[in-house]
């Protein structure tokens, strides 16, 4: 019931005049909304310290615990944000957005408009939906790892509490998903103050062990990041696969730039965020780089938890196992917000979707989504045990999405700031040489668990271009024997008995009879006095003006074509819609409207489209998907469903 439609591109060319927030209607000075984007948007990237720093010596690379190598990794870690985060994401990406949404979906969109008719439109669409579906596997893994490595605080706290490790984690992770579907307005006014003072303290906590050793600050030079690759080469190039660990949680900066404008955004990352990570993590290199070296050996273990004295480690692991609380939340509220993109636009069939909120409109809650992401995060925990095990399969899927991000930052470049060639490759090169190692260190961790992200990113891509796929074809065969609806009108005005009453049939099409219209006629051999071909079409900007919402086409003798336009961030609310259509006949009213949908059956078959493996994907997905009575928020007792079936 459900189409996508190209809007006119904006004169601006996706680059707003102003710091939008999205449509949402959000009130307050640019400070009042930078706090509230460092309680929900920087909690991924701001646990990373857990454990990023860690896993760097920890992990697969063996590396040296010497003067070297230490300034080395904190050199690497302090450019890495520098160029990611802050130049590609906050400085660049963040100017790229679709009336105020980011991300990869809404990016796509924006891109889609400009390029969309040319030879590698295709290509862009499939890149995006690609990173989309990485996002997936990075929503599982990041719970997981952010949860267990602040519970495995306890253990620097106390050994003999190393095996209430996962029990509590996964009790903790538990409910956090069983609270989505309450809601979490009431729980994310506290999220904005304790993630400041857990910023606060990380930081105060880092720079203490800068006073003790200050050598550490020559890790703001570059050269000990290029000495630490010409002393060590492999090793080294190894090592960055647990570097970006600091990185993680970019993608979700331009995700989430629609709820609170890009100058929020980077007063709050440049202002407060980037500050603190970076005293926290010259910290850590600060207290290792001044022990000798079997010490140092034992504290890079878990540094993060012991840079506090040894009275304040309890209080630090609950502060860091409610920061990472939040983290989590935001994930998993972003895989909600992404699935209803997706939706929208044509990549998903219909789910149920849940408002937790009366007032914010972003706050949804998806069933199926949160129970699938319950699922894959214990058998996470279940399988890898514990954080340094679950490092090995963090990164690859971010470190994917931000090399999309990069291809498309360059088609972005062209296509819509209308760069010249000349001045957009080296930009684009650079970041895709950075990008690049960064997977490629990435890669070698696919045996150790990296697979699994990319498993799932797989499944997600298989599903969302089945379903798009699919939905054309199915499209395509039923405009092939479509009506046209001028002539039908005519014919069938004198050949059924007109009743009292609103007829609306909802069509995926703007052309065209729909069959339920067909069997109506045929079975019931009556017709209502007003008649409405009602369409829903989802552009490909994330909200529409309310003075652009309807458009009516009267076709007389009680015959009317009407589309409803939506944002494909919008809730398509029928009703609420139709009650501004005061030009379609005479008012609607519900008690005297009686809705008629059309419900397809897929019999797979031998023709050309797709292969029959994925059409039986497509019929699955087809008959799993929520009603369109549900999705479209129609009154349950005004609803007649009449079927048909489809070869597609």
């Amino acid at each position: 019931m459900t189409d996508t439609q190209p809007a006119p591109p904006p004169l601006n060319d996706g680059i707003p005049p102003a710091d939008s927030h999205g449509g949402h209607g959000n009130s307050g000075s640019r400070t009042a909304l930078a706090v509230g984007a460092i309680g929900i948007v920087f909690g991924d990237i701001g646990t990373s310290p857990l454990y990023a720093f860690r896993e760097t010596f920890a992990g697969t690379a063996s590396i040296a615990i010497d003067r070297l190598h230490v300034l080395g990794v904190v050199s690497l870690i302090f450019w890495s944000m520098l160029i990611v985060v802050a130049l590609q994401y906050v400085t660049i990406l963040m100017r790229a957005d679709n009336k105020g949404q980011g991300g990869s979906l809404a990016l796509v969109a924006l891109l889609s408009r400009h390029i969309g008719r040319s030879s590698y439109g295709w290509l862009v669409v499939l890149l995006g939906v690609f990173a989309t579906s990485l996002f997936y596997g990075d929503s599982m893994i990041t719970p997981a790892i952010s949860v267990l490595s602040a519970v495995e605080g306890l253990t620097v706290v106390n050994p003999g509490l190393d095996p209430l490790v996962i029990p509590i984690a996964l009790v903790l992770l538990i409910f956090l998903f069983f609270l989505q579907s309450r809601g979490t307005a009431k729980v994310g006014a506290l999220f904005a103050p304790v993630m400041i003072v857990y910023f606060v303290t990380i930081a105060g906590l880092g720079l203490n062990q800068i006073a003790h050793n200050p050598d550490i600050l020559w890790a703001l030079n570059p050269w000990y990041a290029v000495q630490f690759f010409i002393t060590d080469g492999a090793i080294a190039f190894f090592a960055l696969g647990a570097v970006v660990l600091a990185v993680t949680g970019s993608e979700a900066l331009y995700s989430d730039m629609g709820h609170f404008g890009r100058g929020p955004m980077r007063l709050s990352w440049f202002g407060f965020v980037m500050p603190c990570l970076l005293l926290n993590y010259f910290g850590q290199g600060a207290m290792i780089a001044g022990l000798p070296a079997e010490q140092a050996a034992e504290v890079v273990r878990n540094p993060f938890f012991l840079l506090a004295s040894e009275e304040f480690r309890l209080p630090l692991v609950i502060l860091a196992t409610l920061a990472t609380f939040i983290a989590s939340q935001a994930v998993i509220s972003g895989a909600f917000s992404i699935t209803h993109q997706a939706m929208q636009l044509g990549f998903m069939p219909r789910l149920t979707i849940s408002h937790t909120s009366e007032t914010e409109a972003g706050q949804i809650y998806i069933p199926v989504v949160n129970w699938a992401l319950m699922c894959a995060v214990i058998l996470l925990v279940l399988t890898f045990q514990n954080s340094s095990s679950l490092a090995a399969a963090y990164g690859i899927a971010v470190t994917g999405a931000v090399t999309i991000d990069t291809l498309l930052m360059g088609v972005l470049f062209v296509g819509v700031w209308k760069w010249k060639w000349f001045l957009a490759l080296p930009v684009v090169l650079f970041f895709l040489i950075v990008d690049g190692a960064y997977f490629a260190a990435n890669l070698v961790k696919v045996p150790d668990g990296g697979w699994f992200p990319l498993l799932i990113g797989l499944i997600a891509f298989t599903l969302l271009t089945t379903w798009a796929r699919g939905r054309k074809l199915m499209r395509d065969r039923m405009s092939e024997t479509a009506l046209p609806i001028e002539i039908f009108a005519k014919s069938a005005k004198n050949s059924a008995t007109r009743v009292p009453g609103t007829a609306i049939f909802m069509a995926s099409q703007t052309a065209g009879v729909p069959s339920a219209l067909l069997h109506n006629i045929k079975h019931n051999k009556v017709l209502h006095e007003r008649v409405v071909i009602l369409t829903v079409l989802i552009a490909d900007a994330p909200y529409v003006d309310g003075d652009k919402r309807c458009e009516i086409h009267d076709l007389g003798d009680g015959f009317y074509r009407a589309v409803l336009h939506y944002g494909f961030m919008e809730e398509t609310n029928v009703p609420l819609g139709l009650k501004q259509m005061s030009r379609c006949g005479g008012d609607f009213d519900m008690m005297h409207t009686s809705f008629f949908l059309s419900r397809q059956t897929l019999l797979a078959s031998d023709k050309p489209g797709m292969p029959i493996w994925r059409e039986k994907i497509f019929s699955w997905m087809l008959r799993n998907a929520a009603t369109a009575m549900d999705f479209f928020r129609l009154p349950t007792n005004r609803v007649v469903e009449l079927g048909s079936q489809v070869e597609i």
